[in-house]
């Protein structure tokens, strides 16, 4: 009997035109809108190498610390460089800057350097900046290589031989300039606004799961539908109809998931990174999690149809704005001050999960957050079950 309702089910899942269009061909048309609207902002957001200008004289080149920071700043066989630099005269770097064609310049008087700017933005503050860090590491140099002096006079001075100072601070200056500048561009490893949105898209396919499996229960319930009325005078097991109409949703659901991945993988070139199978592995539980609280909206809600989509559709989009699908900020209020809400929220859940993987990869949360929605989908599962076999009818 379990084989018979299962392909019985999947044959009605088919032939509705609209279910499977709003279940498997929207999260399409949406995937295809989010990156029409959100290609651009990452790459509007990238950091761009900054054109500056640097006075060439005799007092920069007496500045081992700021020529050797310059250049590893600078370095184009590095992906993160922060500067584009031009080493030219003063008159040609105030020319420069007149066309626009840098941002700043950098010109040394003795032990001083000073930075030249035509207008206040955010290239200017980062020049400035990173001169300012170069100073203050200039003073550290100068007092660590002191220290270091005293110490080795010191040792020099029992050993009874002479110590060359200008060697052994030279040779400090270039140990300490030649470790790797730690100055990245990290505007799309910390926050990527596009995967934010596929990833509440990714949630939402799962929670819609629900429509299937609430229209196949509500097909085999007697106060819904002549097929419902004859199942409920037929010796069929609850549990072999349930399990069979939840088996042919997540069929369903299934070819769905690897459609929508399939058509952003290789249609839109989303990149969902090294953990692309525990993705898969979220969405699947999560789909079943959204077909368990389909059925049990379809069982325990003893209402038409149409009250019964618009309670479950309420109920997803209620999950969906407290997951923060709708402002990743609202996830952050209600886990701070109602943080029940979303232990309970199957939608925060798969987020959680998704937003883990991309900041954390595999952890502990992800496979709290399995673990989570498989104990949901069983609860939900059990409460549609005992729905089922406590339903009494006075006539059929």
């Amino acid at each position: 009997m379990f084989i018979h309702n299962f392909k019985y089910s999947l044959k009605l899942l088919i032939r509705s035109k609209q279910l499977v269009f709003w279940t498997l061909a929207f999260p399409l048309i949406m995937a295809v809108l989010f990156n029409m609207a959100f290609s651009n902002i990452e790459n509007s957001e990238n950091f761009d190498a900054i054109d500056i200008a640097v006075v060439n004289s005799k007092d920069f080149d007496d500045s081992r610390i700021f020529k050797e920071s310059l250049k590893s700043l600078s370095d184009e066989s590095n992906d993160d460089r922060v500067f584009n630099i031009q080493y030219t005269d003063l008159g040609s770097a105030k020319q420069l800057l007149a066309d626009e064609k840098i941002k700043g310049y950098l010109s040394f008087s003795g032990d001083d350097v000073k930075v030249t700017v035509k207008s206040n933005g955010t290239s200017e503050t980062i020049l400035k900046f990173v001169v300012d860090e170069i100073k203050s590491d200039s003073s550290a140099i100068i007092n660590i290589g002191i220290g270091r002096i005293a110490k080795k006079a010191q040792e020099v001075k029992l050993a009874d031989l002479d110590i060359d100072y200008e060697e052994f601070f030279k040779e400090l200056a270039v140990e300490i300039t030649n470790e790797p500048v730690n100055i990245k561009d990290t505007s799309n490893s910390h926050m990527s606004y596009v995967m934010i949105e596929y990833y509440s898209l990714i949630a939402m396919a799962c929670m819609y799961s629900g429509m299937f499996s609430m229209v196949l229960v509500n097909f085999k319930l007697a106060n819904m539908s002549p097929v419902g009325k004859r199942s409920a005078v037929s010796p069929v097991k609850k549990s072999g109809m349930l399990l069979g109409s939840l088996a042919a949703g997540y069929i369903v659901q299934l070819f769905g998931i690897i459609l929508l991945f399939g058509f952003t993988v290789f249609a839109l070139g989303v990149d969902y990174g090294e953990h692309f199978p525990m993705i898969i592995l979220l969405s699947l539980v999560g789909s079943l999690a959204g077909l368990s609280m389909g059925v049990a909206v379809g069982t325990l809600v003893k209402k038409g149809e149409n009250a019964k989509v618009t309670i479950l559709i309420s109920v997803t989009m209620a999950g969906c704005f407290l997951a923060g699908m709708m402002g990743i900020s609202m996830k952050n209020i209600i886990d701070k001050n109602v943080p029940v809400f979303n232990k309970i929220n199957p939608v925060a859940m798969i987020t959680d999960g998704l937003y883990a993987l991309y900041y954390y990869g595999i952890s502990e949360r992800v496979w709290i957050d399995i673990i989570s929605l498989a104990v949901f989908s069983a609860v939900m599962i059990l409460l549609s079950w005992s729905g089922l076999r406590r339903q009494k009818y006075d006539n059929i």
